[in-house]
């Protein structure tokens, strides 16, 4: 890890209907890049380029983001390919080896719940990566669908509930802001 210090890290829970779950984890990694803390994000179910993309370019070595999803948008059933399920899978595997590595203050699990759902990993195996975890790691898991074990097992939840969007006007996704 970096400099010792007294951390203490916790376990977070951003799930959901609204807005906001990817961009407040990316919020809180922006905030601990600030304080020269290291972020590890992976990314469940993106392949495609995001915005968070460039700017980590920009903040390495501070954060480091890996997707492990196909290229575009991928519209996964409850019964999903093998494919996205190895993606998924390997994406675990090099969140865990990041974790392990003592290199990050914080680990960003982004859509992690969302795999989940969609059965490319199991609630199970994203417990075993917790119980892995050093005292001394955060960690955010994102996205709609939080299993209720997950909810029971962190420190903090927040729910992003919407109330109104612009996508029910026909609006896409804009660069810079959902993308």
């Amino acid at each position: 890890m970096q400099e010792k210090t007294q951390f203490k890290g916790y376990i977070q829970v951003y799930t959901g209907d609204g807005k906001g779950k990817t961009t407040a984890a990316l919020g809180l990694a922006l905030r601990a890049a600030g304080y020269k803390h290291k972020v590890y994000i992976g990314q469940f179910l993106k392949g495609q380029e995001y915005g968070e993309l460039l700017s980590a370019k920009k903040l390495s070595p501070y954060i480091t983001i890996e997707q492990f999803g196909r290229k575009g948008f991928i519209h996964v059933t409850k019964d999903p390919d093998e494919e996205d399920i190895k993606k998924a899978k390997r994406g675990l595997k090099k969140c865990l080896e990041a974790m392990l590595s003592r290199k990050y203050r914080i680990i960003i699990l982004d859509e992690i719940n969302v795999a989940v759902d969609f059965n490319l990993i199991t609630e199970e195996k994203v417990h075993e990566f917790l119980d892995k975890r050093p005292e001394d790691v955060e960690i955010i898991l994102t996205g709609r669908y939080a299993p209720p074990s997950f909810l029971k097992r962190a420190d903090l939840v927040t729910e992003m509930k919407e109330k109104k969007h612009y996508y029910k006007k026909g609006v896409k996704a804009r660069e810079g802001i959902e993308k």
